[in-house]
């Protein structure tokens, strides 16, 4: 396991995407504020929806980039009693509440910036999840999407990265959830003012042997192949 201690330059706006997510806010806000009120009621997507999308697509050798507080990779269904975990992310504090409550599965953590070509000399993997990390990453989509070339090469052949991210454009939004992007967008939160169901699949498309994407609410749920 690495230490996540390492100190990574990173620029203001990939900074200001993950730095909302402290110790307090991931312990006490983020599955009760995300997981429980949002995703059922702004975004339309309801957490167990997201949870299933998970249980089709995870592998017993399975990495996690953005991971959160890990609820995902602790509540999921792997395809065998003891799988290899692994969990990536820029952010110290969400490396360290996944982990712990990912413990049984003994996890490797990385603390890599994945806008970044990224350094890794460990076996691939036959599974990577991406939840909510694409519309906190800076840029338009076809900038970003250079995190799924980065990310590809971690990639056993035939290999499924999957994950979802929250779109704008033409997907149905509620007015809520117009007014909440509308904010995070300001804040540095979010940056998916240029993120549309066709871009995304453009992104894919472009990179992946076939891709799928789902739409739920403005939440799109993604999985492709190598």
């Amino acid at each position: 396991m690495e230490t996540p201690s390492l100190e990574l330059e990173v620029s203001p706006e990939v900074h200001a995407g993950q730095a909302v997510y402290t110790r307090w806010t991931l312990r006490l806000l983020y599955d009760v504020g995300v997981l429980g009120y949002s995703n059922r009621f702004v975004w339309k997507c309801p957490t167990p929806t997201q949870l299933e999308w998970y249980n089709a697509n995870v592998s017993a050798n399975h990495l996690d980039v953005g991971v959160g507080t890990g609820y995902y990779v602790a509540r999921c269904r792997y395809p065998a009693p003891s799988p290899r975990l692994a969990l990536m992310d820029l952010n110290a504090n969400s490396l360290e509440r996944a982990a712990s409550r990912a413990a049984r599965y003994s996890p490797e953590t990385y603390r890599r910036n994945v806008l970044d070509p990224i350094g890794f000399d460990a076996p691939r993997f036959d599974s990577i999840g991406l939840n909510y990390l694409l519309h906190c990453l800076p840029g338009s989509m076809d900038e970003k999407a250079v995190v799924f070339d980065h990310l590809r090469s971690l990639l056993n052949p035939g290999g499924c990265l999957f994950g979802s991210t929250l779109l704008q454009g033409d997907v149905p939004r509620s007015a809520q959830a117009r007014l909440l992007m509308r904010l995070y967008n300001r804040k540095g939160i979010f940056s998916n003012q240029e993120d549309t169901l066709e871009s995304l699949e453009r992104a894919l498309h472009t990179r992946f042997k076939e891709s799928q994407i789902s739409l739920h609410g403005c939440v799109a749920l993604f999985r492709a192949r190598a």
